[in-house]
Formats: structure tokens, sequence, C-alpha cells
């Protein structure tokens, strides 16, 4: 296998793997809000009701002005950092990969989205040792690993090794991986692989440290076995190329039970904004093809031509979003394909409710018995208390229950 044949089948998995009404007298108006503190002093915010607030993830990279590539909810209070990062065209493991942290006030509690990892492994040697020489942090070189094989013997050490239980396998999110599998295929095969395999699996998993932190982990791994003609020899080389998303969220153990239902809305609230994923894998699909016909000898790349037609498709595609900016934000409260994993991932821990406001329907956690809405798509309160009024205790008659659906 040619060092240059691995490399498309390392662009394609980086491919495959976000008013109130004034008509009262002044003592009607003086008397509500004597009531409405009465209310908010009943209730404790992280303890009686958790306020949350959909955060945007950006890419700073693609052009002058950032552009939203993903949102996520987050607790109303916690930090946020990261967003969206390139590696350009021509470079090992070229393509798009974002990191994200949210962290609570005191910094007890975080949640972390880690940069995609991918390694490559070959029945030619050659190709091993070429790819060893290519090795960057997010890109090495190694046999394949299943989800397991790769939380157990890889990240447990980046995270001080901390006890592992509670494994369980996700077959709804391995469901959500497999979407992409026949046009993967159908892309290498025109490459010229003989045949392609695709194994996918995704765990979640309960960790324990000695200092009273605990975390839960949820890691997939994808791991493509191409086979490659081998003019020289007039066989097959083999080669698998392998990709591990991971998320973890970090909580005192102490407050398990609270903070997992903090998790599960941080999870199954993850949206992709599909103008930006659109464009950008247009632009990646671009690149990958024009590489080909270079390997093929008939012309030359020009990454750097390549790169600004992949700008100026994202700078057109931002241009909608602003456009789409101005009305309901709708495709934040629906999920595409991609997003669904990361529901699917919360399965094994806790269920997810729909529920609906003015924006639509909203996928939450089915940790909490009542979900409110401020009807803006942006900030929610979820609570297991009945009596817990937003409208009141916020004084902001824009909250509003939302109704459980199908």
């Amino acid at each position: 296998m040619k060092p240059s044949s691995h490399h498309f089948v390392k662009l394609l998995a980086l491919f495959l793997f976000s008013s109130a009404c004034q008509s009262q007298t002044n003592n009607t108006q003086k008397k509500s809000t004597m009531n409405a503190s009465n209310t908010a002093a009943k209730f404790t915010a992280g303890k009686d009701y958790v306020e949350f607030s959909r955060v945007k993830i950006m890419d700073k990279q693609v052009s002058a002005e950032p552009v939203e590539a993903y949102s996520i909810m987050l607790p109303k209070g916690w930090s946020a950092d990261g967003g969206v990062f390139w590696t350009p065209a021509g470079n090992t493991c070229a393509g798009t990969n974002m990191q994200f942290s949210g962290k609570s006030p005191e910094g007890k509690s975080s949640f972390f989205i880690y940069p995609n990892i991918m390694w490559s492994w070959s029945s030619n040697q050659q190709s091993n040792q070429f790819s060893s020489q290519q090795a960057t942090p997010y890109c090495g070189v190694g046999e394949p690993l299943d989800a397991t094989q790769y939380l157990k013997n890889v990240w447990s050490r980046e995270m001080n090794n901390p006890s592992i239980s509670d494994i369980k396998s996700n077959p709804d999110v391995v469901q959500s991986m497999r979407q992409n599998d026949e046009r993967g295929r159908a892309e290498l095969m025109r490459y010229g692989a003989g045949q392609v395999n695709f194994r996918h699996t995704a765990i979640t998993a309960r960790l324990k440290w000695n200092n009273d932190t605990a975390g839960i982990v949820m890691c997939s791994v994808t791991n493509i076995e191409t086979y490659i003609p081998n003019v020289y020899t007039g066989g097959y080389d083999v080669s698998y190329t392998s990709a591990a998303t991971r998320m973890l969220f970090l909580f005192p153990q102490s407050n398990a039970g609270l903070e997992e239902k903090m998790m599960s809305v941080i999870v199954a609230g993850f949206r992709t904004n599909p103008i930006w994923k659109e464009t950008t894998d247009n632009y990646w699909r671009s690149v990958r093809e024009k590489k080909h016909v270079q390997h093929l000898g008939t012309i030359r790349v020009m990454d750097e031509r390549t790169a600004q037609i992949g700008k100026q498709a994202i700078a057109n595609g931002n241009k909608r979003l602003s456009e789409m900016d101005t009305q309901l934000r709708s495709w934040e409260a629906q999920q595409s394909s991609q997003d669904r994993m990361h529901t699917n991932f919360i399965k094994t821990i806790r269920e997810v409710e729909h529920y609906r406001d003015d924006n639509g329907k909203v996928e939450l956690s089915a940790g909490y018995n009542h979900a409110w809405s401020r009807g803006d798509g942006v900030n929610y309160v979820m609570t297991n208390s009945p009596n817990v009024d937003p409208s009141s205790i916020f004084q902001d008659q824009r909250w509003k229950e939302m109704k459980k659906v199908d």
C-alpha cells in the first residue's frame, strides 16, 4: 500500500467521524413583586432547580469572522472554553476537529469533549514506518482497538488510571455510527480499494479516583479495514484506520445523582449547525477527490486554491446562517443523525424525554420531572418540584412550562 493511498483513508475517516404585560395598578404591581420575591426565596438554584443556557461553539479559523459550528447546553454560570480547529490539507490527518470544556463556578464539576484521535496500521511495514514519521498528537500509529480496549489500555493512562466499572456497550450509538458506512465504502472503492469493512463500538463507563472525584466516560471507536491491491506483489495490503471520539463528565462522588442529571441535559443538548457541517463536508470531499486525481498523475492539486474555495463556501453558508438567525433557530430544537449519537450515549445511564415549546420539539433529560422554556431556544429550567415556577423566581412572564410529547 502506498502512503498516499493510506492518506485517503485517513481523510475519509475524519469525514465519517450545534415582555411581560404591564396593565396593572401600582398597588397590584407591588403585591405581585412581593409574592414573586417570597416564591423565589423558597427555592435554591442548583438544588431545587437548574437553569441551562445554550452555548455556541465557534469555528474561528475558517474565515475572518467566527462561524458557529455547534451548540451545547450548560448549566447557568458555568464557564465554557474551546472550539473548532483545522489541520490544513496536505498534512497528516487533515480535517476539522473540535475540543470543548465546561466547568462549574466552584470548579468541582467539568464536562469535556476531547478532539478525535486517529491511528493507523498496515500489513505493509513500509507504510507503518512512513506513518510513524508523520505522527502528530491527534494522529498516530498502532494496531486497531475497540472502545473498551482503548479506554483500558490508552485513555485511562491519560486520566491517571482511575478505577473503571460498569462498562456498557451502546448498540443505539453503534447504529448511528453505521449510517455513513455505505457512502464511505463507495468512496474508498472509487480510490482503488478492493474491499472495505467497518467495525464500530461504543461504550459508557463509570470512573472513580481516590480524591472523591467520580466520572462518566462516553467513548466510540470506528475501525476501517481496507484491502488495497499491491501492484508490485500482485496481492493485497490490508490497512486499518481507527478513530475515537471521547466525552468525560467529572463530579464529586457525593453529588453523583444530581450531577448525572446535569450531564444528561448537557449531552442531549448537543447540536450541529447543518450549514457549517454541509459546507465543511463538501470542502473535504473536494480535497479527497483532488488528492485522488493527483495520485493518478492527471493534475497537480493546489491546496491553497482549494482552501480559498472552502473558505468562500463557508462564508456563503455563514451568510445564510445570519439570515436564519433572525428567525427562530429551529435547528437547535432538532437533532441531526450525527447529534443523535450524543443522545444515544446517555440512554445507558438515563433516558431522555421529548418536550415541546414555541420553537418545536426538544430532547431533554428524563432525570427531571418538569421542564420550563423561556421561548428563545436558549434558556431552560429543569426541576423535580411541581412548585417551582421560573416566571415568579425570575419575575419574567416569558417562562412557560413545556409539555411532554411522544
